[in-house]
This record gives C-alpha cells, structure tokens and sequence, in this order.
C-alpha cells in the first residue's frame, strides 16, 4: 500500500497507501499505503449533489485524494474532513458505530486532513502540522496509541508530531518525518502463524518506534509483510519477508534491516502490493519485483523476480498504488488515464471483464483522473470512481467491472 504525503515533486510523500494508498497529479506527487495525495486546496462546493453523511442534503462533496483498503475507502475532502464507506466492522469508517455504510459518512472529529491511507480494516490520516490518527481494528497496534483495543473514532498516535507521509499494510503503519527518519508501529500476522516484527527489532510494538539506519526517507509504502522506502536521491530500500523476492535485492532471503533494491537510483514513487513492491522512475516509466502468480508485475510474463523488471508499455506515469492486500496495480498516467494490470478475479482491473493481465490494461471510462488508489480514482473537479468488488459508495454492496460513481461527489 502506498503512503499518504504532503506536497512535493512528481515522487515521494504521495505514495499511499495502501492499501491502499493514493497518487496525486493536481499537488505533484504519486502514493499508502499507500500513497495518498495532500489535499491541501481549502475551497469548497456546496452546489447539487447530496451530502451521504445523514445530515442535509443539496451539498457535493468534493474529494481532493483518496485510500481503498480491505472492503473500505476513504477520502479526505477540500477543507479537510474525512468521508469512508463500506464495511466497517470494527470501526474502519470512523463514526463512531461498527455499522456497514453503502454511502460515504463522516469520520468523528476530522476537520485538517491533509493525506489518508486505508489498510486492512482500519484507516490512518495524516493531520495538517504532521500528527496522525487512526481508527478501527488494532489487534496488533496498528493504531499505534499503545493499545490493542478497537476504537470506531480516530484516536491520536502519540509522538508523532512532524509527519510527512503515513503508510498502512494489513496489521502495520508507518510515518515517514520530516527530516527522513521513519518510525513504524503495529505486526505482521497471517494464517494463523501471529504477529511478525516490523520494526527492525524482535518485537512488536503498539507505540512508534524508529526504524534502524534509515535517515533520508521521503516516503514509504507497506505489504502484508515487508516494507519499502523512497530515499532523497532516488534509492529504495526494503525489509520484511523476502520469499517471492519483494524486497528486490536479489535474493529471497529475508531481512529485519534495510536492504537496497537492486538497479533503482531514480525512483520518484514506490508502492506495494500483497507480495510484490512497484516504482515509479523519474521518466515516468515503472518497475516492479516479487511475486508474479497473478502476473502483478505486468511484464508480460508470469515469472516472479527478485529484481526490478521493466512494466510494459508505460511511459508517462505520475502516481502509482497497489493493495497491500491483493495482488494488482494502477497507474495514474500523465493525461488523466488509469492503467492497471495483475489478479482481476473480482475486476479490480476496471476494463470490463475478470481476466487477469500481465500487461497493463485501461481503466474504462476514466480519463481526467488526478488521484488514484487500487480500484479507485479522484477525477478532476472532485468526482470519485470506483470498480471491482462491493462496497463501492454507491448505495449498494454489488462489485462493477467498470468504475461507477460514488454518492454524493
């Protein structure tokens, strides 16, 4: 998932989350999550449409950037305040109740959101000043406020205070600050087998902890199991598990510290999927490692890699997301088009059918997107699209093969 960040050159901050995270063209950098975009423009709209957080009516919603997770999406309007809808189970949409929501609804107390990245059944948004809060699920910490306990509103990540980026895998998170350092806090945890470290250490933590060696980050994305990071000078680097070859090293060895990504010194943006991790270059082309059995790195071929292999036939692309838990990827191209490609078995792809591709393929329909996050696009003027499997903030819980419109923007 990409990691949700502020401002900043075609690159860094933006890469969300995440789960889902987004990308964002109108503030100039990709995305946590993982990433997401800044939304920093203040204006609002309050002309037609229908406001779907069960107050009045006659008010458009106006998106700036948004995050899918696992059955959710939130997005962070101008102004500052947080929409979410679909399952919500254990507080992911962040109003208080554990009640689903076919229509997006107001997250309690958010008012200067400037990034957002939804992970897996819960939410993390970066705050206007660099704090962070979370909401939903925590049985791991991935809430970070040093508890394992549930909570169906934000609750603040304490020592957190000069955030830049945030990032959220399936059980984790992690801010990049400003200055380059980058602190992570949650487990892994997956098929039974409990919570693994993320934190170059032995344990898990529900509080911040500072990740080893690592001092020139500038932004930062999570898969269910590793992590990777954008450095100032174009590098990336990666931890976590290595089995299928995400961390990019050139070997499928696992590692707790940071590790170098084999050929990349020109990274702009970098995102990570399930088991696989993409990037954005600074020629707008894309490169990705790892696993490849839903052909995710989009190469054509269905052979993992533990190094970087070229996507095909992207040129021009300027924000990039995975799902931290699925197995496929969208690119934000320069003139507003979404390509996406790898497992399509619920039409994440958004082209019309459920077959997978193992080369990038067009998201129908889209063509003046500014953000985007894996099954979800922001287009120009605040409008939200999104395709795949339910809970697409349409008012029903039924997946589309092609993007459809989110109620209320």
């Amino acid at each position: 998932m990409l990691a949700a960040g502020i401002g900043g050159t075609p690159s860094f901050g933006e890469v969300t989350v995440t789960g889902g995270s987004t990308s964002s063209a109108t503030d100039g950098t990709p995305g946590t999550g993982g990433t997401a975009s800044t939304g920093r423009t203040k204006a609002t709209t309050a002309t037609g449409g229908t406001l779907s957080t069960g107050g009045s009516t006659n008010v458009k919603l106006v998106a700036e950037t948004i995050s899918r997770g696992d059955y959710h999406s939130c997005a962070v309007l101008r102004g500052g305040t947080v929409q979410c809808w679909g399952d919500n189970e254990y507080g992911q949409l962040g109003n208080g109740s554990t009640l689903n929501s076919s229509v997006p609804v107001a997250v309690f107390g958010i008012t200067n959101a400037i990034a957002i990245a939804a992970g897996y059944k819960f939410t993390c948004a970066m705050l206007n000043g660099g704090t962070v809060q979370c909401w939903g699920y925590n049985e791991y910490g991935q809430l970070g406020n040093g508890t394992t306990t549930n909570s169906s509103i934000p609750v603040t990540v304490p020592g957190v205070t000069n955030a830049v980026a945030v990032a959220v895998g399936q059980f984790q998170t992690c801010a990049v600050r400003n200055g380059g350092t980058v602190q992570c806090w949650g487990g892994w945890g997956d098929s039974g087998a409990g919570p693994r470290p993320i934190l170059c250490s032995t344990m898990v933590s529900a509080v911040p902890v500072t990740v080893s060696s690592i001092t020139d980050a500038v932004g930062a994305t999570l898969g269910v199991a590793h992590v990777c990071t954008v450095l100032s000078g174009g590098t990336v680097q990666c931890w976590g598990e290595n089995n299928c070859g995400q961390l990019g090293n050139g070997t499928m060895t696992n590692s707790s510290m940071p590790v170098t990504v084999s050929s990349i010194s020109n990274a702009v943006a970098v995102t990570a999927g399930r088991i696989h991790t993409c990037a954005i270059l600074s020629d707008g082309t894309v490169q990705c490692w790892g696993n490849n059995g839903w052909d995710q790195l989009g190469n054509a071929t269905a052979t993992n890699s533990s190094v970087p292999v070229t996507v095909s036939g992207i040129t021009n692309a300027i924000g990039i997301s995975a799902n931290g838990c699925a197995d496929n990827t969208c690119a934000l191209l320069s003139g507003g088009a979404v390509q996406c490609w790898g497992d399509n078995g619920m039409s994440e792809l958004g082209n019309g059918t459920m077959t997978n591709s193992s080369i990038p393929v067009t998201v129908l329909g889209v063509t003046d997107a500014v953000a985007v996050t894996n099954g979800c696009a922001v287009l120009r003027g605040g409008t939200v699209q999104c395709w795949g499997f339910g809970w697409l903030g349409n008012g029903t819980t039924t997946g589309s093969s092609v993007p459809v419109t989110v109620s209320g923007f």
